[in-house]
């Protein structure tokens, strides 16, 4: 998938992706990002196949015939309905490489060709309700609540062909290649020339010559060029329509009927553009990601687990970059990044807490707080809300600046609780990270550790 060709920095809230990293699609084919490449801020939601098929069929695209199905009896219900005896079995699994999974159970492979309801009922009595694993998902693997029914076409010729951002260009590219239905990313890193790209106005929108252009690159028989291009055109009107991010068709082919159809599709959405695209972030799978995301979603908090040790608790983007930053500089390992934003709460402090103290791994908590719209005394009433309703044993660490910082101290030094003040960010870093050490040195020799404050 397209999104696997953007080198990743996947740190803070979003996923810092460089277009044209490992993959080549934008032009550097090492390991290293090349030093041209730019850095872009990008939050997407991903949608299952079958729903991105749905916004393509209603926008008029060519795409197979087909139906969802939750359970196996279903399954066997639209594979009759579809009325073809040669069908494809698609679990609804939010993961690239779906091909090349595995089941628990040991069926192998996500996507499978039946030919009968019966089979397509037996197939999917081992999908439904079973973890896929894949490259994408690892060990973790993905529980696959649905899978896809669809008719089964016969491509004579497989195109890849996608729509994303890209800021070397300013607004979207046409991307396209002779070489479909396979790993994008190795036809990239083995033959850059094979990769077709178009930038377009994102004012003027796209033009039929470019997308006629690009049809003839990919390699489409003159006999299809125009409707290659008439699919583009559509494509590039759901990508506009929808906020996308992301509109990747891998493949598209030359069906042996002699049309042209999109045989599946993936498509990424701006997050913010959520409160305008209500229809299709209201088809979110939750199911498909961190319970902790929707824990932060619904509490309006800006979070991503890391695999440290130390739970970091900041407000704003920037300041949560350097309080991780200064906490690896003093041989920590941040376990989260968590922005409560300008406006918090003490009810989203709470939650906050929540969130840090539900992974396991966090031994101590650094709070790094900048008082400037949001208040110090806001904070300080959370986090003594938090650490008194949640009884947390594990030490933490205040560092308060700014609005009503007074008040704070004084709240704080007025709890009965056992919250460590520090003025000095680097020191409240160094202190964080020695209570970190020794919380996992007696959890390792198994005993209890108890912290006195200093009198």
């Amino acid at each position: 998938m397209l999104h696997n060709l953007l080198w990743p920095f996947s740190l803070l809230t979003f996923d810092y992706q460089v277009l044209g990293g490992t993959s080549g699609l934008f032009g550097n084919h090492g390991n290293q990002p090349s030093p041209m490449l730019s850095v872009q801020q990008q939050r997407n939601l991903s949608l299952h196949e079958y729903m991105s098929i749905g916004l393509l069929k209603e926008a008029g695209i060519s795409v197979p015939t087909g139906l969802v199905a939750s359970t196996p009896d279903e399954a066997y219900v639209v594979a009759k309905q579809i009325g073809s005896k040669d069908l494809v079995v698609k679990a609804q699994v939010l993961a690239g490489g779906r091909g090349k999974g595995t089941f628990e159970g040991g069926l192998k492979g996500g996507v499978r060709i039946v030919y009968s309801p019966e089979e397509a009922r037996d197939i999917s009595s081992k999908m439904i309700g079973k973890k896929l694993f894949t490259k994408q998902t690892g060990e973790a693997g993905r529980v696959c609540n649905q899978v896809f029914i669809c008719e089964r076409r016969y491509p004579r010729r497989e195109y890849y062909f996608a729509i994303t951002m890209e800021r070397s260009f300013q607004g979207p590219v046409l991307i396209g290649s002779s070489q479909g239905g396979v790993n994008i990313e190795d036809v990239a890193a083995e033959n850059p020339d094979a990769i077709v790209k178009e930038p377009i106005d994102i004012m003027q929108g796209i033009k039929m010559d470019q997308a006629i252009k690009v049809a003839e690159k990919m390699g489409f028989p003159p006999a299809l060029i125009n409707e290659a291009a008439e699919n583009m055109l559509k494509l590039y009107d759901v990508f506009i329509k929808y906020d996308a991010s992301m509109v990747e068709i891998n493949p598209m082919v030359e069906d042996s009927s002699g049309i042209v159809m999109c045989m599946d599709a993936k498509i990424n959405f701006d997050s913010n553009a959520a409160y305008r695209q209500k229809k299709v972030f209201d088809m979110r799978d939750w199911t498909q990601e961190d319970a902790r995301d929707r824990q932060a979603a619904t509490a309006d908090l800006n979070y991503i687990g890391l695999d440290g040790t130390i739970g970091c608790l900041v407000n704003g983007a920037g300041l949560a970059m350097a309080t991780m930053d200064i906490i690896k500089l003093h041989g920590g390992t941040p376990a989260n990044f968590l922005d409560v934003g300008g406006g918090a709460t003490a009810q989203q402090v709470t939650e906050a807490f929540k969130l840090i103290t539900s992974d396991k791994k966090v031994q101590a908590i650094l709070v790094n707080i900048f008082g400037g719209i949001m208040r110090c005394d806001v904070i300080a009433q959370g986090i003594i809300m938090a650490v008194t309703d949640l009884e947390l044993k594990i030490p933490i660490v205040v560092r308060l600046q700014g609005t009503r910082v007074d008040d704070a101290k004084a709240l704080i030094a007025a709890s009965p609780l056992k919250i460590l003040a520090c003025d000095d960010l680097d020191e409240a870093a160094k202190m964080v990270v020695k209570l970190s050490e020794i919380v996992s040195l007696a959890k390792e020799a198994q005993v209890d550790v108890k912290f006195q404050l200093p009198i």
